[in-house]
C-alpha cells in the first residue's frame, strides 16, 4: 500500500486533529458518526473513538502491526531552522520519521505481548490488524546528531497525535478509529530535552496508547463486550 494510499484513508478525520490543541478543544464539534458509518464512542480514555456498531473484538488474541506512518506538524522543519539556521536538515528528518515509526512497533509489540496478545505477521480470523500514524509531530529539541552537546530547557518535548485504525485482519472491515493528540512530556517543569529526554518522554506516551488498547482487548475478551474503556 502506498503512502497515497495510506493518507487518503486518513484525511477524513485526521484534518479535525491537525487545527485543535493538545487538549483537544474541539472534541465537541466532532461528528456523531464517520463517513465510513463508525458511530462516536463517548466518555474514553482518548479523544476521539469511533467504533463500527455492533463490532466484537472479543475473538482477537492476535494483532499485526503494520508500519507506522509519520508526519511532521506543517512547516516543522521550516520553523526549526528560522530559530536555528541549518539545524535540520532533510535526512534528519527522514531519520527521526524512521525510528519513531520503529520505536512504535517495538513498544507496542511489547506492551500488547504483556497484555496476552500475540504479534504476527499473517493474516487469520483471530488476527486484528492494526494501521497506526502518528502525524502533526512537533518536537521542541531535535536530534540531528551534529557535533558537539545540543539541548534545550523548555517545559515539553513537544507533541504529537495517534491516529489508528482497527481492521479485521481477513475480511479487511474497518472496526474501530481512534485519535489523540498528547502533550510529548511526563514532568510538567522546565527541564533539559535531548535526544535522551526526547526517547524517554516519546516511549512514556506510546506505552499510555498501547495499555490502553491492551486493557480495551483483555476486557473485550473477558466480558465479551467490545466497548472502550473508559
Amino acid at each position: 500500500m502506498t503512502t497515497r494510499t495510506r493518507l487518503v484513508g486518513f484525511l477524513s478525520l485526521a484534518l479535525l486533529m491537525l487545527t485543535t490543541s493538545v487538549s483537544f478543544a474541539a472534541r465537541k464539534e466532532l461528528p456523531e458518526e464517520s463517513p465510513e458509518g463508525l458511530k462516536l464512542v463517548k466518555g474514553t480514555k482518548l479523544a476521539a473513538v469511533y467504533m463500527k456498531e455492533g463490532a466484537d473484538f472479543s475473538g482477537y488474541d492476535k494483532v499485526a502491526i503494520l508500519d507506522c506512518y509519520v508526519a511532521f506538524k506543517k512547516d516543522w522543519q521550516r520553523e526549526q531552522n528560522r530559530e536555528r539556521f541549518g539545524s535540520v536538515a532533510d535526512h534528519d528528518v527522514a531519520r527521526i520519521k524512521s525510528e519513531l515509526a520503529d520505536e512504535f512497533k517495538k513498544v507496542f509489540s511489547e506492551e500488547l505481548t504483556k497484555k496476552g496478545n500475540e504479534v504476527v505477521t499473517t493474516a487469520a480470523s483471530d488476527v486484528l490488524l492494526l494501521r497506526p500514524a502518528i502525524i502533526n509531530l512537533d518536537i521542541t529539541a531535535p536530534d540531528t546528531l551534529a557535533a558537539g552537546r545540543s539541548y534545550t530547557i523548555a517545559a515539553s518535548a513537544g507533541q504529537m497525535t495517534l491516529f489508528l485504525e482497527l481492521y479485521d485482519s481477513v475480511t479487511s472491515e474497518l472496526l474501530a478509529r481512534v485519535m489523540d493528540p498528547e502533550a510529548i512530556d511526563g514532568f510538567g517543569f522546565y527541564q533539559v530535552q535531548n535526544r535522551v529526554t526526547n526517547r524517554v518522554e516519546a516511549d512514556r506516551l506510546l506505552k499510555k496508547w498501547a495499555d490502553i488498547l491492551g486493557d480495551f482487548l483483555v476486557h473485550a475478551r473477558s466480558t465479551g463486550e467490545s466497548t472502550a474503556p473508559e
